[in-house]
């Protein structure tokens, strides 16, 4: 036999309509659970994403402040070679060139004479000594390199030869007798007096420019140019 529905056809349309509608209801439910777990995903995700982003940030902040350490000791030497190069820059600039003032000096010597002081500076501020006379600071120009010769010869004439001699060394521009006089009559003669030989007391100035490497001829006479053969 077929089944015969009892329900009126009016009420048949209103429960096919009720079940559509909470079939529609029911749908909307399951689609804003899915957004919502799709959103915590999302959101869980980026929270992941922003918490191994800060923790990469650290490391390389970490990673430059090594960095900056090493470049900070490398800084602090880079400093101190400055520092020591200016040191060595500054003793050479103040070096006064002995070893060819001394070499040209033992060529211009008289024979039989010698020195008790020898005193020089490139500023021109050579120190007085006990037998330095008082008038050398005076004939000293200050920003010149010069030198003070006090020693003995025999002869007044030697004097002046040497400082014919003296005028023709290298840098030289002038040459100031101070003092020449016989220290004492019937003295005792040693290193460090005269006694009845002259003393003589000279300033030799140079010119500021600074020294060339050449050196003077390796002769055992007085060359031409520094006065000889007078």
């Amino acid at each position: 036999m077929r089944p015969v529905n009892l329900v009126p056809q009016e009420r048949r349309r209103l429960t096919e309509s009720g079940r559509s509608g909470s079939a529609y209801v029911l749908v909307g439910v399951l689609g804003a659970l899915l957004v919502m777990a799709v959103a915590h995903v999302l959101a869980s995700n980026t929270a992941n994403d922003r918490t191994t982003q800060a923790a990469e940030a650290r490391q390389e902040a970490d990673n430059l402040k090594a960095q900056t350490r090493g470049l900070a000791d490398f800084t602090d030497f880079a400093s101190i070679a400055r520092t020591r190069f200016a040191s060595v820059q500054a003793v050479a600039a103040t070096r006064f060139d002995w070893e060819r003032f001394m070499r040209e000096l033992s060529l211009v010597m008289p024979k039989d004479s010698w020195l008790t002081t020898t005193e020089a500076s490139v500023t021109g501020s050579t120190g007085d000594s006990a037998s330095t006379s008082s008038t050398t600071s005076s004939t000293a120009t200050a920003g010149v390199p010069t030198a003070n010769l006090v020693g003995c010869t025999h002869h007044q004439e030697d004097v002046a030869r040497m400082m014919v001699r003296l005028r023709q060394m290298y840098r030289v521009t002038d040459v100031a007798l101070n003092e020449s006089a016989q220290e004492q009559q019937g003295g005792e003669t040693t290193v460090d007096q005269c006694g009845d030989l002259y003393k003589f007391d000279l300033t030799v100035t140079f010119s500021p420019a600074p020294p060339r490497t050449e050196a003077p001829d390796h002769s055992g006479s007085v060359p031409a140019s520094l006065g000889g053969g007078s």
